[in-house]
């Protein structure tokens, strides 16, 4: 069964990392707890996430902020009825215009029930995610992570948290992903929040030092 954190055992869960790990331990002690992020669990916030792939977070909350001004309420139903024009003028690439009316149709034709993924582990999210056009393993880890708030996933395929996690073990540039997950496994049941004190670690520390 997966495990999920929240505000009551947040602080609890990086101080149960840092007792293990001096480097996450360094991290808070430096800068502090990590901010707990999440994100209700709707069809707004997984097209947010697809519109995050491959490009800056301010150009992706641009596009959607767009969305919401086109549509009003960005739901499956509404979003179908824009066309591939009105898409571009959102800033959204053809790419991911698909990617966001096929998550639409999925929902409307109930292959998909978000609501029902609060009671799935994370296999089955992940198998049902994936088998969507435009989503996958790094959308999914995000849905899980922010939304679900499960505990215990790496988002390998981010970059920002790669890069600190070299930075912080004093890694080469060039390690491999599977050295980088095994090196996870330490981490375990709470790899979301070591994650997270990664990104915190990216998100506060000096630029130039994590681009070695």
């Amino acid at each position: 069964m997966f495990e999920q954190f929240s505000h009551s055992n947040f602080h609890t869960i990086c101080d149960k990392l840092a007792a293990n790990d001096p480097d996450l331990a360094q991290i808070i002690q430096n800068h502090g707890y990590p901010p707990l992020w999440s994100r209700p669990n709707s069809f707004e916030t997984l097209v947010h996430i697809i519109l995050e792939q491959q490009v800056s977070l301010a150009s992706a909350l641009s596009a959607l902020n767009k969305l919401r001004e086109r549509v009003q309420q960005i739901t499956p139903t509404r979003v179908l009825l824009l066309t591939d024009e009105e898409f571009r003028a959102c800033y959204v690439s053809r790419q991911k215009t698909v990617y966001i009316k096929y998550l639409a149709e999925a929902i409307v034709n109930g292959q998909i029930n978000l609501a029902e993924m609060e009671k799935m582990p994370d296999d089955i999210i992940r198998a049902k995610l994936t088998a969507l056009k435009g989503i996958g393993n790094w959308t999914t880890d995000v849905y899980l992570m922010f939304v679900l708030q499960h505990t215990d996933v790496f988002p390998i395929g981010d970059l920002a948290a790669v890069n600190a996690l070299k930075r912080v073990k004093n890694l080469p540039k060039e390690t491999a992903k599977e050295e980088l997950l095994s090196l996870t496994e330490q981490w375990k049941p709470y790899r979301t929040v070591a994650a997270m004190i990664l990104w915190h670690y990216y998100l506060s520390a000096p630029r130039k030092s994590l681009k070695e």
